[in-house]
Order: C-alpha cells, then sequence, then structure tokens
C-alpha cells in the first residue's frame, strides 16, 4: 500500500505565511515540531541512494516509508541491484532508534524494545520477500545470511548520521527476524549497543534434531500429549474418508498444490505433520480439554477440530516466490529445519521424506543445504558475542532449540507456559524487570 505523501512544501509556505502575519508571536511547539519533522524529511531525502516514498502520522509522529537501493550481491556491487523497503517511525534526534525485522515482508508495528525505550523505530524489510526484489528472475542464490546482514548494514549506515551521536541503537526481532537481528549483529556488531531476540530457532546443527523430539515428549502435560498424537495418527489412519473433506476446502479456497506438494494426497499429510506443531505454536495448554477422542470423534467432527487448531493447508498461491516461499528457500540453504521422528505415525504414512522445506517449494526454487555461517554464528554467539538478550517460550515447538548466549552481559528469559508469542511484558515480575533493566541499561537511560 502506498502512504500519502506530506505536502512538505505547502507546509513550509504555511508556516512562513504565519509568522509574516504575526510577526511578534513565538512559534507554538506543535509548529516547531511540524518544522522539524519537516527539515528531517529533508535530510533523509538527501542521502545518496534512498527514496521518501511517502510519510504518514502514527501517534503525533512522521512514518516515513523508504527505499534505498542495494546490490544485488555486495561483493560484486556492480552485478544489478533492487530496492530494498523500510520504513522509519521518527520521534527525536536524541532518543535511542530500535531496528526491527520480522524477516519477511515489512511491518511497522510498534515492537516491545521501541514501546520499553519510546525510541525511534526502523522497520526493514527482509532482501527478495514482497517487492523488496531485483527486476526479471529472482537470483535466490544471493538471499543469503550474509547479503541480508550486509543489506540492513548499509541501512544503519545511511541513517545514523541524522541522530545524535549519543544516540543508542538496538536491533530486535521475533523467530525468523530475531534469527536475522542475531546473523546482522554476528557480521556487523559496531552497528548495535545490544540486540532483543524473541523465539529465534537455532538450528546449528541440522542433522540432529532430537532436541525437537524431546519438547514433544514433555511439553504439556501427558493427557494433553497423547491425545493430540493419537488425533494425529488417526487423521491419517482415516485418510480415505477425511482426504475429499480436504479436497473440497482447498477448492472452495481456490487452492492447488501442483506447483509445489503436487498432490492433494502429499498436500494433506503434510499438513498432518505439521498439526501438533501449530497446535503448540499458536495455542495454549487452555486448549487441551477441546482434543476430541481419537477413537470415537466422527470424521465430521475430527476434521472440522483439526481444521480450527493446527491442520494448515500448503497450497501453491502462498508457497511460490510472492509467499512463504522465500522462507522455505532460505530454510532449504542455510536455515535448516526440523525433521521430526513421528514415531507414533509409523505404518500410516505413504510419504516418509516429504517433511523438508524442498516439498513445499516450486522447481526452481527448490537447493541443497550448506549449515556453515548459521554453525559459525552459534559459535560466536556462545564464545565472543555481549549486550544479547533472548526470549523464549517454554511451550513453544520453535524455542526448543535456542541460542546459548555468552557470559558477556548477555542472558536468556524462557517465559512460563508461552507460545511463539512470548513476550518480555509476561516474564516473571523479576525477571521482567531485570530484562527491563538490561534493555534501558543498554541504551543509556
Amino acid at each position: 500500500m502506498r502512504l500519502r505523501t506530506l505536502p512538505t512544501l505547502l507546509l513550509s509556505a504555511a508556516l512562513t505565511a504565519g509568522a509574516l502575519a504575526v510577526t511578534a508571536a513565538p512559534a507554538t511547539a506543535s509548529t516547531t515540531a511540524s518544522a522539524s519533522s519537516a527539515n528531517f524529511e529533508d535530510q533523509l531525502r538527501a542521502i545518496p541512494g534512498v527514496t521518501v516514498t511517502g510519510v504518514t502520522d502514527k501517534e503525533g509522529f512522521p512514518l516515513v516509508s523508504l527505499s534505498i537501493t542495494q546490490p544485488i550481491d555486495h561483493d560484486r556491487p556492480r552485478a544489478g541491484t533492487f530496492q530494498q523497503r523500510f520504513t522509519l517511525w521518527h520521534k527525536s534526534t536524541a532518543k535511542p532508534v530500535v531496528l526491527y525485522t520480522g524477516g519477511y515482508g515489512l511491518s511497522s508495528a510498534t515492537r516491545e524494545p521501541t514501546t520499553i525505550l519510546d525510541a525511534n523505530q526502523l522497520s526493514v524489510e527482509h532482501r527478495f520477500f514482497g517487492p523488496s526484489v531485483p527486476a526479471g528472475a529472482t537470483p535466490w542464490q544471493k538471499m543469503t545470511v550474509q547479503q541480508e546482514a550486509a543489506d540492513e548494514h548499509a541501512i544503519v549506515r545511511a541513517v545514523r548520521p541524522l541522530y545524535e551521536k549519543s544516540s543508542k541503537w538496538l536491533a530486535t526481532g521475533g523467530s525468523k527476524g530475531g534469527m536475522t537481528a542475531t546473523y546482522h549483529y554476528r557480521f556487523y556488531p559496531q552497528d548495535y549497543d545490544g540486540v532483543v531476540a524473541y523465539v529465534a530457532p537455532n538450528d546449528a546443527n541440522n542433522k540432529d534434531d532430537s532436541t525437537y523430539d524431546r519438547f514433544f515428549k514433555t511439553v504439556g502435560t501427558k493427557e494433553c500429549r497423547d491425545a493430540l498424537a493419537a488425533v494425529q495418527r488417526e487423521m491419517l489412519v482415516r485418510r480415505d474418508a477425511l482426504l475429499p473433506k480436504f479436497e473440497k476446502t482447498a477448492d472452495d479456497a481456490g487452492y492447488t498444490f501442483t506447483n509445489t506438494l503436487g498432490t492433494t494426497d502429499r498436500a494433506y499429510e503434510f499438513a498432518v505433520l505439521d498439526q501438533v506443531w501449530n497446535f503448540w505454536q499458536s495455542g495454549t495448554i487452555d486448549n487441551c480439554p477441546t482434543v476430541p477422542d481419537a477413537k470415537t470423534v466422527s470424521d465430521d467432527a475430527l476434521y472440522q477440530w483439526s481444521l480450527d487448531h493446527g491442520l494448515s493447508l500448503y497450497e501453491d498461491s502462498t508457497l511460490g516466490a510472492n509467499g512463504s516461499g522465500p522462507y522455505y528457500r532460505q530454510a532449504a540453504a542455510q536455515l535448516g529445519w526440523a525433521d521430526l521422528a513421528f514415531k507414533n505415525l509409523k505404518g500410516v504414512r505413504h510419504y516418509p521424506d516429504i517433511y523438508q522445506p524442498n516439498s513445499v517449494l516450486p522447481a526452481d526454487m527448490r537447493t541443497g543445504y550448506d549449515g556453515a555461517v548459521v554453525k559459525g554464528v552459534d559459535k560466536w554467539v556462545r564464545t565472543e558475542s555481549r549486550r544479547m538478550l533472548f526470549v523464549y517460550g517454554q511451550n513453544d515447538p520453535w524455542s526448543a532449540e535456542q541460542f546459548t548466549p555468552g557470559k558477556r552481559d548477555s542472558y536468556k528469559y524462557v517465559v512460563p507456559a508461552s507460545n511463539h508469542n512470548a513476550r518480555i511484558s509476561a516474564l516473571p515480575a523479576d525477571e521482567r524487570d531485570a530484562a527491563t533493566a538490561t534493555i534501558e541499561r543498554w541504551a543509556g537511560q
């Protein structure tokens, strides 16, 4: 969505006219703030390679939409460019700056560290998501941890001179965004005075996913785990009865599977494999009483409950280059994935090797895996990093494999009974206050 452009020239003319009409009157706080805002926008426009595409108001402060010209390959800057979107919620040049990336498309929602610090917030769209792509065929081999870190470094270098030298800079992000913030910090530690990463998975050894299997053996209560495992198995035991319902759901929504998973049967099995993961990722233990008795529940009730509690349809339109496909490409190439044992599904699976990211990618986006970079980041976080704060959810599958911060002013907190939406504000009071105090100290407050 294109944001409304602020008419700064008209605003300046109006202020000038007001000063001429009442020359003795001092400038009000609102006119001073408006003039300062207009001046700041002019400074943004003057940054080489940066374009202001729109300005709107957010809580009384300008939210500026921008793009920056980035090399497709930072190691070969003459090999083509693309426009990367970002926004800047600007309050004051004296306040801290929080750089946020969700690791996907652009979101300018206010993040928790921004609220804690009353900070400015830079929000960055990850390369090759949304419209932040080169013209023509996307060179997916250039969507790497290192290239995105270099993208964000370029944005920091471009914007930092507009703020006071004493202003502190922090990075934050959740899930894949927490990973992205960590990767940026690894390659450009001078960019930040601290990192706050939420529910950031760390699959440093993609060949060993036993941590995830142990998680599913201990999460919640035994009764809930057993009930979920039984429902998941029953979904495949009753495949002949339930697959037509799945196909109708897909048909009603206009979904297809030909470019990615291939058939509705493969798509159905993949959705069932992900069901328990999704239950814990988004739900809580309070949802456990809703789990039906797998042996007595009707086909209709079993399918409807599953559809309401974690049965996600992985289909062509949301898995390609314009949807979540870029994430799965990154998972297949560098980030890794959880290859679960699914011992409860022995004998009822048709496709034993389907649970991996290449299965849900179009053929031209599939790739081989190289985990050397993320393994190196894991070691750096453990042994060399400083001023890192990780927040995880106790009942979140993505929080099973965690980063382990080093001992240099770094911390890790686990929010009790929380899912993938774990926040500092939900920690026990003493831990919440300690984490908040750490962030404020890093920001010089």
